[in-house]
């Protein structure tokens, strides 16, 4: 008879007079460090929903969680979290995949940067040697107009694709043939694929 009633001393006093909600056992004792909780929805200064913070028991205790505002940090409340978040998540959040270019679509490329080729004409200056008419004090390399290229067309060629046995070396206007595919159909009339090169005096 005497253990059954300092038994229910025992639980009377540990409950403290009633039965709290299981849930508020994970704030019990805690009164002088922060409590970590994941918050349910989005709170102002203090984190967005499904965040981890730490506030103060007391606010969780009377404020947080009798609003479902917040649940403690332990595992099944953050798998619980994480799932919900799953399945509301706004539909229109896609992941952006990277579409794979067909080969009409490259096709389409190579003529339009081929026609830009053909059809356009390259300007560079150059200083030349000062009593030897045209010629030019740096000659001018297969490197260095493709850089050009580059520069002012908008177009990159590799070097195969530019025929230039030897580097220019006077003023005056040339035409370089070019290598391209063959599956690029060249304009009417075209017997190569040409690069219009004019070198100027700098």
């Amino acid at each position: 008879m005497i253990s059954k009633k300092y038994g229910k001393n025992i639980l009377r006093r540990s409950s403290g007079g009633g039965l709290h909600h299981p849930l508020l056992y994970a704030a019990q004792g805690v009164r002088y460090r922060k409590l970590e909780v994941i918050l349910t929805t989005t709170i102002d200064k203090l984190g967005k929903a499904g965040e981890t913070v730490k506030v103060a028991p007391g606010y969780f205790r009377n404020h947080l969680m009798p609003k479902l505002l917040a649940v403690p940090n332990i595992d099944k409340f953050a798998h619980l979290i994480s799932e919900q978040r799953k399945m509301y998540q706004p539909k229109d959040i896609e992941e952006v995949k990277e579409v794979s270019k067909t080969e009409e679509d490259r096709m389409k490329e190579y003529q339009s940067a081929a026609n830009r080729l053909d059809s356009a004409r390259l300007n560079l200056r150059r200083f030349i040697i000062e009593g030897k008419g045209n010629e030019l004090r740096h000659p001018v390399t297969k490197e260095e107009i493709l850089t050009e290229v580059a520069r002012q067309l908008q177009v990159h060629i590799e070097p195969e694709n530019l025929q230039l046995p030897t580097p220019l070396s006077s003023l005056g206007e040339y035409e370089l043939p070019l290598r391209l595919p063959k599956s690029i159909p060249k304009p009417q009339g075209k017997v190569q694929w040409t690069l219009s090169i004019k070198i100027r005096k700098g």
